[in-house]
């Protein structure tokens, strides 16, 4: 049986689609569907059924995706096998990280790790924190980075570096000049917000939980999908937000904004997330060693 054909199959369970499968594998759909087509003629029998435009799988289709997990990790064991024995720096890990910490974290870390491991490949994902979740669960990242408590017991949960969060505001604001705000002040402006799933939006709901207040308290005005959309927002006086201390340095130092302290203050942990019953590749340990070391190093330094 060729290895190509399981690949494809896998790739296509996992997506439960042949189109983002061919984009995955960056194969034509045809290329795709002839691949799969083949691994049913050798078993003689089909391996999805397709009804109204959606693909799942038949029971035999499950067993065999069953099977092709066990086998993809047992060869991906191999290989760090043989790299150890070798001495061979190198593979590649895929990383998922939530979108605070792949703008304004990750970029200086991965740039001295690769400096360090050049021989090290590392593939990105970006997603909030409930799809860093799920992307784990599903074997499609090796490790992931989140801004929200993670309660799942099949995860290990590691806290690398604590981040602050503040109110933004315009620099005319009538809170501007403030040294600090109560959840109180806050529920008199328009307020925008994260989107549903996004870490920070569940620990700001936490922290309103904490001090009594609802987040249907707040006088939302707005629901966006990133700390760039939010802080142009704010900038454009459509309201005020709660957002990293990180994703405001630039535009502290170019007084476009202004931070003001939360009182009582509001911080939460970054936190490495995988697999409990994951091997872990060489190459991941490196990395979780190496990440673990620049945040010691630079816990002081703005992220």
């Amino acid at each position: 049986m060729s290895d190509r054909r399981l690949q494809v199959f896998y790739t296509v369970a996992k997506l439960l689609s042949f189109t983002r499968a061919a984009e995955s594998l960056h194969m034509t759909q045809p290329a795709v569907t002839f691949q799969v087509r083949q691994l049913e003629e050798q078993f003689d029998t089909r391996l999805f059924d397709r009804t109204h435009n959606r693909i799942t799988l038949t029971e035999t289709g499950e067993v065999i995706y069953e099977h092709a997990v066990k086998i993809f990790e047992l060869y991906r064991q191999m290989e760090s096998a043989v790299r150890e024995i070798t001495g061979e720096m190198g593979g590649t890990l895929t990383l998922g990280a939530s979108t605070t910490i792949a703008e304004y974290m990750l970029p200086a870390l991965l740039g001295n790790f690769r400096a360090e491991f050049p021989d090290i490949n590392i593939q990105l994902k970006v997603s909030n924190t409930d799809g860093i979740v799920s992307m784990l669960e599903n074997n499609e990242i090796d490790l992931g980075v989140v801004e929200a408590p993670v309660q799942n017991k099949n995860l290990i949960v590691e806290s690398c570096r604590q981040d602050q969060l503040v109110c933004v505001v315009p620099v005319a604001h009538p809170l501007a000049k403030q040294s600090s705000v109560t959840i109180r002040d806050i529920m008199e402006y328009p307020y925008i917000c994260r989107e549903e799933g996004s870490g920070t939006r569940e620990v700001i709901n936490e922290y309103l939980d904490r001090h009594g207040v609802s987040e249907n308290g707040l006088k939302l005005s707005m629901e966006l999908g990133s700390p760039e959309a939010i802080k142009g927002a704010v900038e454009a006086g459509m309201g005020i937000s709660i957002v990293s201390r990180a994703t405001v340095v630039k535009e502290l130092q170019l007084d476009i904004l202004r931070a003001v302290n939360l009182d009582p203050p509001l911080t939460r942990p970054f936190s490495f997330v995988c697999k409990k019953q994951k091997f872990r590749v060489r190459a991941m340990e490196d990395l979780l060693e190496f990440a673990r070391q620049y945040c010691k190093d630079h816990i002081n330094d703005p992220l």
